[in-house]
């Protein structure tokens, strides 16, 4: 038997079996989440995930500057990364005379993996003006200090750079983006959005949850749509730590170890935070504490001893991931 799909309405699909004469044997009607949209000059299937993606051009496209320079802080994580798309997308459909560029800031608190990711996510967006820039934030006292306000340091010498870019050529009209989101919005201790306030940075995804970011993403293609979140090194420090290179590089340190004993898949949560004393907490998703196989291995690649004699902590323990696990720690004695 052959079988045929017909759209029949909004809404609808019909499903027609029919033998190898083509008479129809047999036919359904299926209710699906699908509109039906007629052009002049071809009729198409509007999801989900194409209504989502046009919503969101459509709020870049009212954001940008078509005739002067747009700037996207790039970081390689799928907000900002679905932001480049966006960006780049919705300025070349118009007849433009300025120019878009995403920068990546490159600093010791930036894991040369996500360095890594961030350029192959560039290079899948054809045409793309992509840069990358070293960023000071690591000479600023309230960075290095760690005491609340080091997000806010770091994103002022950023926007700072950005605005370099563009002032040396006289773009008085230059817009910068960031990948700020609906979630980012509501949480109290990211003071980085003061920063992207005072440099009136666009944020196209600031109504967007981060859900449905994933799903634009992944219906534009971008290989990162389902990456687990992966925040600066500075943001493993608890307060009070400070965010010296050293500190910085035992972080990535330990967490590429871990990442290749565990063999740890994209979509895994994983963190080394430096807790008060120099002690490590490794945290995890549930089902790698909850493995007698994933113990067992930590212990026979030696896991202590490599946190302590290789990186330099005094001590460290697993415990479960927690997004933001220490925004809220305060410690003493921590240098």
């Amino acid at each position: 038997p052959l079988s045929r799909l017909q759209i029949v309405g909004n809404g609808y699909l019909s499903l027609s079996t029919m033998s190898a004469n083509r008479d129809v044997l047999a036919e359904e009607n299926y209710q699906a989440n699908v509109t039906v949209t007629k052009t002049s000059k071809n009729i198409g299937i509007l999801t989900p995930e194409t209504e989502l993606v046009d919503n969101l051009l459509r709020h870049t496209t009212s954001l940008l500057n078509p005739n002067s320079s747009n700037i996207i802080a790039y970081s390689g994580g799928v907000d900002s990364s679905l932001v480049v798309k966006l960006v780049h997308t919705a300025f070349t459909s118009l007849e433009a005379h300025g120019s878009v560029r995403a920068v990546l800031g490159i600093s010791n608190a930036v894991p040369t993996t996500q360095v890594d990711l961030a350029r192959r996510v560039a290079r899948s967006i054809e045409g793309l003006d992509y840069i990358e820039i070293s960023t000071d934030e690591g000479t600023d006292p309230i960075y290095l200090a760690n005491e609340g306000e080091a997000c806010f340091a770091c994103k002022t010498h950023l926007y700072s750079a950005l605005k370099a870019i563009v002032s040396t050529v006289g773009d008085n009209d230059s817009v910068l983006f960031n990948g700020t989101n609906s979630d980012d919005r509501s949480d109290t201790s990211r003071v980085g959005l003061v920063a992207a306030s005072n440099f009136s940075v666009a944020s196209p995804l600031s109504f967007t949850p981060k859900s449905d970011i994933r799903r634009a993403a992944k219906h534009l293609g971008l290989e990162n749509w389902n990456h687990a979140a992966s925040p600066c090194l500075r943001s493993r420090l608890a307060f009070g730590i400070e965010a010296t290179g050293k500190h910085l590089s035992m972080v990535e340190r330990g967490e590429n170890w871990i990442r290749n004993v565990f063999d740890l898949n994209v979509s895994d949560n994983m963190r080394v935070r430096i807790l008060a004393r120099n002690r490590a907490a490794v945290e995890l998703d549930d089902r790698f504490l909850q493995s007698n196989h994933y113990a067992e291995l930590l212990h026979n690649k030696g896991f202590e001893d490599f946190f302590v004699k290789n990186l330099g902590f005094n001590g460290v323990f697993l415990r479960a991931f927690k997004s933001g696990g220490i925004a809220a720690m305060k410690v003493e004695g921590g240098k």
